[in-house]
């Protein structure tokens, strides 16, 4: 009841495009980081690599399922798809897992998330600012699966 009468405060069309805008923003963070990655996987893997969690074997495999999956979530995002948004937000989480991993190890790598001329590279603590970003961007993804599908799954009566 509360989660209806949150939602009933605002007018539809100011949901809607948070909901846009939510969705495009995720879409373009997400085609962002895997171009780059595309045109350069090895150089990826070898990011991957520094982190020290995979074994070499299975790092490039891993990069370019990672490049797939971003590009996949940045497109279910852009076609609405409730999918994507758990794509992301599971991303998301692994992203702020391994970030802060290397920060606790105190390494002083690129954190690769935007592939190889990554802004970020270079900036003191890239770690620690991509950890923040990655934190941030949960914001827009709590708001689609929590208010967003949440309300149209409310207004179809499946939730009471």
């Amino acid at each position: 009841m509360r989660l209806k009468r949150l939602l009933n405060r605002y007018p539809k069309r100011v949901t809607e495009w948070l909901d846009l805008v939510s969705r495009l923003v995720l879409a373009i963070v997400f085609a962002a980081a895997a171009l780059p990655k595309l045109f350069d996987p090895a150089s990826f893997a070898t990011t991957i690599s520094m982190y020290g969690l995979l074994p070499d074997p299975v790092v490039f495999p891993a990069a370019l399922l990672l490049i797939v999956i971003e590009l996949v979530t940045a497109a279910g995002l852009v076609f609405d798809r409730r999918w994507a948004v758990v794509l992301a937000g599971f991303l998301l989480i692994l992203f702020i897992a391994v970030l802060g991993y290397g920060v606790y190890l105190g390494l002083d790598i690129d954190c690769g998330c935007f592939g190889p001329g990554d802004p970020e590279h270079g900036v003191l603590d890239s770690l620690r600012t991509s950890l923040i970003r990655d934190l941030v961007l949960l914001i827009p993804v709590g708001y689609l699966l929590i208010l967003h599908y949440k309300s149209k799954t409310i207004v179809q009566g499946e939730v009471s």
